[in-house]
């Protein structure tokens, strides 16, 4: 018996052991945010999480190497806040980070000697500590675990990230600058073209050491040239700055709030941006002859114009470059910087697949076609010139002549003509403003002249001055109505010109109407018409600049999309709303906007929603409800099924809109992303929503991007909003007033509501043979009488 019972527990020490083995290997890799002497973490690991999770170190591999970085921990791209061998990548993935008994932190690989971060600070009795504000330090430590002294820290080497708490500046008594350097590219992190600094007063960005653009003065706790970093809103006003300036430092930091996730990032091409945040100044702001705030003056050559630029473009290859340029530290921006300086450059690109080296070309290109064959991507310019002697000798010959034969003339003749030109713009934009051709659906008094006061008349020259003579750089889009650009008045007010197009399927008709309706439109969610413009058979609109686009630029892409957190979102929704109320009730014109979606939604500077181009609006009685119309205008999938089917809109049309544009923004998606013309049913945002409504599982439908940052009671009572103003019946759509009820207000019961349009009876082929001219098609297109626009 007794060796029985001596047997069996030999047997349970056994068993007891190999499960102590077992899980020895979990326990050592458990996550830990420090590094002790003696300690090796290897390449596969995720080497570091911080105590909080918020930040995690560990190797990562581009196309130019394998490095060892720092990123946010929740962050979906892994954008790197710092890298630790930068301008030493290391071959393949047979690397570690080691803290030897010297107190020496080094990424030791097979390809070469170990890559030491602390050379000269380093103590045996130390620990490497990622901290939860990103900081990676090294600190030696007295005998009683206290901290004797830090040695060195990640925030003392930056790279082209600034963190809170991180500083940009010089240490007077050390000599070391804090400064930022962006990556060459996007997949070689090496130092590149841009530098970030602080100059005692302000930030400062230089482009291989010479001046490129400048943040204005920090006066009052705002920069001069970046305002809105610090507006006194809600949405904006999360940065603290510190400025110091004493006998041992002089730097600049700031701070958000706790729990806010912010990283300033200076891009290979001269951007500056928040990755949470709208962005400070845009990739390529101050390249060329261009004049935005902050942009040094630059020297351009003499043969550069504010006309050129260079454009990415597909094109035909007939030969090779007529130089090239090797070396891997230059990227994208330099070799547009040489190519600029270079008379005879028309286009360039990079020679490497990681963004580095130079080629150079000095003829020209046909644009490539789909399926054209050696073709290739490169930079052009956007007006390249023909150089040589003679080409010039001509130019100024026939420049003396020309000027001989008109100046005499042309100072009598415009004296003349001046004035009769100006009361000839008066009376088009008079009969503009008070034409009775707007057809039916009107009941408004005609107020003469009054209409040609209420906004402002600006001439086709000054315009041309605002815009740089239209030019490409200052052109910001293309819709129905023509080109959009924008321009800068000498008063310095930012304005946006739509131009129309002489082939556009708008015309004459959208332009007055939207002169006739927006001038007397005031509202804070309604974009601003400034004035007009008309010379000739130029006719253009002058409204407010908006510098932050439209929604969709943000809400569609995967990038930007981050930045529309819920408490954003609740904004936007609520703004159009209010938007759309005063349209419908308190304007002075009750007006249907007939065109509502999300690139029709315009953001300014604090992303807050201002509802434009109501080209396609119409005006109503006060005792009218609905009209009809033979001519269908506005955008299918954001078209209630009375209009697109019976041409009959009312003041529902626009709820539905505005229900859809819910879907949208709740979800993140393009309601076109869900129809389909193969023969099945129009499968659309509002049937996906109302078939997980009915599921119970209406959560699915939000958008994974903001993450926990709503309430899901908040959440859930908006898709239910936005299905009752989808239902397929206009009568059972709420007003804009019950929305805006419903929204702000949680206690006010909401019923269920019905079938959503377009769920089940009407196919895609009924709808197009109903109404002719509107076809099946996966985009979203918007219809006019007879033609998509």
């Amino acid at each position: 018996m007794e060796s029985s019972m001596c047997l069996s527990s030999a047997i349970l020490s056994l068993c007891l052991s190999c499960m102590w083995l077992g899980v020895l290997p979990y326990i050592s890799s458990a996550q830990t945010d420090t590094i002790k002497p003696g300690e090796e973490l290897q390449f596969s690991e995720k080497l570091l999480v911080s105590a909080k999770g918020t930040f995690t170190l560990g190797f990562f591999s581009l196309e130019s190497g394998s490095y060892l970085g720092i990123w946010y921990t929740t962050d979906d791209y892994n954008k790197k806040v710092w890298v630790a061998n930068r301008d030493k990548p290391v071959s393949g993935t047979d690397a570690n980070l080691t803290l030897d008994a010297d107190g020496k932190l080094m990424i030791t690989h097979s390809g070469g000697g170990p890559i030491v971060l602390n050379s000269n600070q380093a103590a045996g009795n130390s620990i490497a500590t990622l901290l939860d504000s990103g900081d990676f330090v090294l600190e030696e430590f007295n005998s009683d675990g206290s901290v004797k002294e830090k040695l060195w820290e990640s925030f003392d080497n930056p790279t082209d990230t600034l963190l809170p708490g991180m500083k940009l500046g010089i240490n007077l008594k050390t000599g070391r600058n804090w400064s930022l350097a962006s990556w060459i590219s996007e997949q070689v992190p090496a130092p590149g073209t841009f530098t970030l600094e602080w100059n005692d007063t302000q930030l400062g960005m230089k482009r291989r050491g010479g001046a490129y653009w400048s943040s204005g003065t920090l006066k009052d706790r705002s920069f001069e040239f970046i305002p809105w970093l610090t507006y006194p809103d809600t949405l904006n006003n999360i940065y603290s700055f510190n400025s110091v300036s004493n006998a041992n430092e002089i730097y600049f930091s700031y701070s958000v709030p706790d729990g806010v996730v912010s990283e300033w990032v200076l891009t290979s091409e001269g951007g500056l941006f928040d990755t949470s945040r709208p962005i400070f100044v845009l990739d390529d702001q101050c390249d060329g002859i261009k004049e935005n705030p902050g942009c040094a003056v630059q020297n351009p050559p003499t043969c550069r114009t504010r006309k050129d630029g260079f454009m990415k473009q597909s094109v035909i290859l007939s030969g090779s470059p007529s130089s090239i340029n090797v070396n891997l530290s230059l990227g994208l921006s330099d070799c547009q910087a040489i190519c600029w300086n270079n008379c005879s450059c028309t286009a360039y690109n990079s020679i490497y697949n990681n963004g580095t080296g130079c080629r150079f070309w000095t003829t020209k290109f046909a644009q490539a076609l789909k399926d054209d064959s050696n073709q290739e991507e490169l930079y052009v310019l956007s007006s390249p010139r023909v150089t040589g002697s003679s080409w010039w000798i001509w130019v100024i010959i026939a420049g003396v002549v020309l000027l001989v034969l008109l100046l005499t003339g042309s100072l009598y003749y415009s004296r003349r003509k001046f004035r009769g030109e100006r009361e000839m713009e008066e009376a088009a934009l008079l009969e503009l403003t008070t034409s009775n051709s707007f057809g039916d659906s009107e009941d408004v008094d005609h107020d003469g002249k009054r209409g040609a006061h209420d906004l402002v008349l600006f001439s086709f020259d000054s315009i041309v001055a605002a815009t740089n003579n239209f030019s490409s750089e200052n052109k910001l889009g293309e819709g129905g109505f023509g080109p959009v650009y924008k321009g800068k008045l000498p008063e310095g007010q930012e304005i946006a010109v739509k131009r129309l197009s002489r082939g556009s399927s708008q015309g004459l008709v959208e332009f007055k109407n939207e002169i006739r309706l927006i001038v007397k439109l005031q509202h804070m969610n309604l974009v601003r018409l400034l004035g007009c413009c008309i010379k000739g058979e130029e006719k253009m609109l002058i409204y407010e600049f908006m510098p932050n686009k439209s929604l969709d630029f943000f809400l569609f892409d995967p990038a930007r999309r981050k930045i529309l957190d819920w408490k954003r979102r609740q904004n936007i929704i609520e703004g159009i709303a209010q938007g759309l109320l005063y349209l419908h009730k308190y304007s002075r014109l009750r007006i249907i906007h007939r065109d509502l979606k999300a690139s029709n939604i315009l953001l300014d500077y604090d992303l807050n929603p201002k509802i434009s181009d109501f080209g396609m609006a119409r005006i109503f009685g006060r005792n009218a409800s609905e009209a009809n119309t033979n001519r269908i205008v506005g955008t299918y999938g954001y078209m209630p099924p009375e209009y697109a089917m019976e041409g009959i809109f009312s003041v529902k049309s626009d709820v539905y809109s505005f229900g859809v544009l819910l879907l949208e923004i709740v979800s993140g998606r393009k309601n076109r992303s869900f129809h389909h013309n193969d023969g099945a049913f129009a499968i659309n945002l509002a049937v996906y929503a109302w078939d997980l409504w009915k599921e119970g599982t209406s959560l699915e439908l939000v958008d994974p991007m903001l993450e926990d940052s709503y309430s899901t009671t908040q959440m859930l009572r908006c898709i239910h909003i936005a299905l009752l103003c989808v239902q397929e019946s206009a009568a059972d759509r709420p007003t804009m007033s019950a929305v805006i009820s419903m929204l702000t207000n949680e206690t006010v019961p909401l019923p269920n509501p019905n079938l959503p349009a377009f769920s089940t009876h009407h196919k895609v082929s009924e709808l197009d043979s109903h109404k002719g001219g509107l076809e099946s098609c996966s985009g979203s297109v918007t219809i006019s009488e007879t033609e998509g626009r």
